[in-house]
């Protein structure tokens, strides 16, 4: 697959498991969540859509005002090929993520699990951050765009030797002081490795990074609650490796859950 039209166009022609057609949106669901980090400055806020089919949940983290929360009532119960052509994009994401989901889980996928430890909302997301970090495979000093920024990831590429270049729509500067720009290009331009978050698939940008990273020939790695079976989708053919957090997130619990670690050689 090139892109995400591509991987949605086969998938509603039942190229890559049973026909949308013949499947139901059984729960569509939206979720307004906030935090903030203690010791941080930064109050995150994330808007979800989440989508129910069969056994598996897919979702899309959206921008504020993006999808009116009314839809789900229409969407709930809806053929899940019709949200895959006609929903808004976020609603067509988080189907999409729903329908790869069910048709190969990550939990039997081959993928690395890892636990990410029961305790404090700073304490996950360190353990959780480190683990994307550890998907990297660069040497000290490297240069490491970071397309979506979360402070606990900028201070795991740093202690893994990397040198991040931050980039965020909604984020000027870390808690550090370290400036963030809101031109991607800025860091796809040089960058010797990307980490990118799914929420890329959502503001249409996930294509963008992914052509660029081929074209360099500069490895990426994908975090990805949003959209995370849609990602893996590009693993071997862009995507060097993935870190997989299917819902329910690790933001909305203590107790321990898991997230699924890809490496290309595993997903290609």
């Amino acid at each position: 697959m090139k892109n995400t039209d591509e991987l949605l166009t086969a998938a509603l022609a039942g190229e890559l498991g049973p026909r949308p057609a013949g499947l139901v949106a059984t729960s569509v669901f939206w979720i307004h969540h906030s935090t903030r980090l203690a010791g941080g400055d930064t109050t995150y806020l994330n808007q979800y859509v989440l989508v129910r089919v069969g056994g598996s949940f897919g979702g899309c983290a959206f921008e504020a005002g993006e999808v009116d929360p009314s839809l789900c009532r229409d969407a709930s119960g809806a053929p899940l090929d019709s949200l895959l052509r006609e929903a808004p994009r976020p609603l067509r994401i988080a189907a999409l993520d729903a329908y790869l989901s069910e048709v190969d889980p990550h939990r039997g996928a081959g993928a690395e699990p890892v636990v990410l430890p029961a305790g404090t909302p700073e304490v996950r997301a360190r353990a959780r951050d480190a683990a994307i970090a550890g998907l990297l495979d660069t040497g000290p000093g490297a240069r490491v765009g970071l397309i979506g920024v979360v402070n606990p990831l900028v201070a795991a590429i740093r202690e893994r030797g990397g040198t991040p270049l931050l980039c965020d729509f909604n984020l000027r500067t870390t808690q550090w002081g370290d400036r963030v720009t809101d031109d991607m290009h800025e860091v796809l331009d040089t960058a010797e490795a990307v980490i990118a978050t799914g929420m890329t698939l959502s503001n249409g940008t996930f294509d963008t990074v992914l052509a660029r990273c081929r074209e360099r020939d500069v490895p990426l790695v994908v975090y990805a609650q949003t959209g995370s079976a849609v990602a893996r989708a590009f693993l071997g053919a862009g995507v060097t490796a993935l870190s997989a957090e299917p819902f329910p997130f690790s933001q909305f619990s203590a107790e321990p859950t898991t997230l699924y670690r890809y490496r290309a050689a595993d997903g290609a």
